[in-house]
């Protein structure tokens, strides 16, 4: 039996605008700095994977992924699939966005099971709340219960006392059966972080997700002593060793991953489970990654996920890449049955290069 084995590479850096800045604590993000691996095999069937590099969630920048992206995938031209996604991962602790969006790229190559999802299969996901104002936020809590969603994601970590009132506003305004999920994105001290997670009213909240430093266990093991809410952790996680911690350390609830730190869909599927082995439940999903990783995210959320997922990133850039785009009705992402297939995006190409076999 003849080996399938990898003929070339081909990346693609890209910047694609957004319709509205997303708003984070450490800035708001006005483009995806995105790097797409095409992999093609000799019978010329391809795959692609994406990496979505956010300066401040990754230690990873936009230049560092896309030089060593060129380094990791260039020994794994001519190899054999298993040969090429074992190669790749072996880089996966220095470099796990730039990693995976290659190990995915063979995997759906290889035609992963979990990435044939079927026709007719629905996702949930949150929506973003954006607006800031008492008059702006009524009209879009409104507005994403009239379209569906059951919950809404709400950011804070920029001022304690601002943040604590205005997520009291937003719960006088859901309506019945529509929750929060509060994020605080990294942008508390630990003595706000406590404070937050103690004083909020605990009433139509889901979960409060990392409100203090990534780094910061300290921070985060007093928040999960503290807190009257459910507490999760997502920055802070990178595979087995973190989640383990998370467990040990007690008190916290949730733990979020996301397919881009997780190398493959494999690992990401084997760290899901991890989770739920710990007594924990697990939250998948990254706003900040197109449509690439965020079909992938569905397909395994269909599988091994049962709250709203956070893959909305798609959802954000002012151009989609898919031929078929990803579709959302009642606050759902409808799974497309075949594998999708990329449209033309040349304009929002800011580098390229192809190795091997053109």
């Amino acid at each position: 039996m003849t080996t399938e084995r990898i003929t070339a590479i081909r990346l693609e850096r890209l910047a694609l605008p957004l319709t509205i800045p997303y708003k984070l604590a450490f800035g708001p993000v006005t483009a995806f700095d995105t790097v797409i691996a095409h992999v093609t095999a000799a019978d010329g069937r391809t795959g692609f994977g994406e990496a979505t590099i956010l300066t401040g969630y990754t230690p990873e920048t936009i230049e560092g992924c896309w030089q060593a992206m060129q380094e990791i995938a260039a020994p794994m031209v001519g190899g054999s699939f298993e040969a090429a996604k074992a190669s790749a991962l072996a880089r996966h602790h220095d470099a796990p966005f730039t990693v995976t969006a290659l190990a995915t790229a063979v995997e759906m190559l290889e035609r992963h099971p979990v990435l044939q999802a079927g026709e007719g299969v629905d996702v949930p996901l949150l929506a973003i709340l954006s607006a800031m104002d008492e008059a702006g936020i009524e009209a879009e809590v409104a507005a994403h219960a009239q379209a569906g969603y059951k919950t809404i994601k709400v950011k804070i970590g920029w001022d304690l006392e601002d943040d604590l009132k205005r997520t009291a506003f937003i719960q006088s305004c859901l309506p019945d059966g529509v929750m929060i999920r509060i994020d605080g994105n990294q942008g508390y001290s630990k003595e706000d972080g406590v404070a937050f997670a103690s004083r909020v009213d605990p009433a139509r909240i889901e979960l409060l997700e990392q409100p203090c430093h990534m780094d910061d266990w300290d921070a985060s093991a007093a928040i999960a002593k503290a807190t009257n809410v459910p507490f999760m952790l997502d920055e802070s996680i990178y595979g087995e060793r973190e989640i383990e911690r998370a467990a040990k350390m007690g008190g916290v609830s949730y733990i979020k991953l996301k397919l881009m730190k997780a190398g493959s869909i494999d690992n990401l599927m084997a760290q899901l489970q991890l989770i739920r082995d710990f007594g924990m439940q697990p939250v998948l999903g990254n706003g900040v990654a197109a449509d690439i990783g965020c079909w992938m995210e569905c397909c395994v959320a269909d599988r091994m996920i049962d709250n709203a997922g956070e893959m909305n990133g798609f959802l954000k850039p002012t151009h989609m890449l898919f031929e078929d785009p990803l579709r959302v009705t009642e606050g759902a992402v409808r799974l497309p049955a075949a594998m999708p297939t990329l449209v033309d995006h040349d304009r929002f190409v800011v580098d390229a290069v192809t190795l091997g076999a053109a």
